[in-house]
């Protein structure tokens, strides 16, 4: 029993030369069509449009190294015994604060803490504020900049009877730059040691 299709054979079932033919016109076609109608040369880098600025080059912070201090250390020179640097009043441009102090042969010399700034028109760095006095006999421990803040760690005496070799009181500051000054605040948990 042979069994008949429903659907009549199609004619395009079958290829034959002239199909190929026609497919082949076709593609030619687009090929022709498609290289005369091209898109225009690219311009985004012949055309001028909205300059971008670069960001200005990073300001190199004071070096305490180069600085002269309002330290009178005889014949025995002076020592930088720490630095940080950042931003402190907010212009863009670092500040280096130093903890300096005379390099005493013997005992333990009182610290000052200096703000220093970049001179304009030179590349000497100057000393803009002085945080901690020498004069105050006092030391520095803990010391950091962070976030416009310069915090540190005094060492101090509770009178001139006190050797300087064991300091008896310890507190704990924070300077901040507030309307055109350095601001000296203390955290409530200052200690005596």
């Amino acid at each position: 029993m042979q069994s008949s299709s429903a659907v009549p054979e199609l004619a395009h079932t079958r290829t034959r030369p002239i199909h190929w033919v026609a497919t082949a016109t076709a593609v030619a076609g687009v090929v022709a069509l498609s290289s005369v109608l091209q898109p225009d040369a690219a311009t985004a880098a012949q055309v001028p449009g909205p300059q971008t600025k670069s960001a200005p080059a990073p300001v190199a912070p004071p070096d305490a190294a180069a600085a002269e201090f309002p330290l009178a250390c005889g014949t025995v020179g002076l020592v930088v015994k720490k630095e940080a640097s950042g931003d402190l009043d907010g212009d863009g441009r670092p500040e280096t604060v130093a903890v300096v102090h005379c390099d005493a042969p013997m005992g333990t010399p009182p610290d000052g803490v200096y703000v220093l700034t970049g001179a304009a028109g030179s590349g000497a760095p100057r000393v803009v504020a002085t945080l901690v006095d020498p004069e105050d006999r006092t030391n520095v421990d803990d010391f950091a900049v962070r976030d416009g803040d310069v915090t540190a760690t005094l060492l101090g005496y509770s009178s001139d009877a006190v050797p300087s070799c064991c300091p008896d009181v310890r507190e704990d500051v924070k300077w901040r730059w507030e309307n055109g000054a350095f601001v000296r605040s203390a955290p409530s948990d200052a200690k005596r040691v």
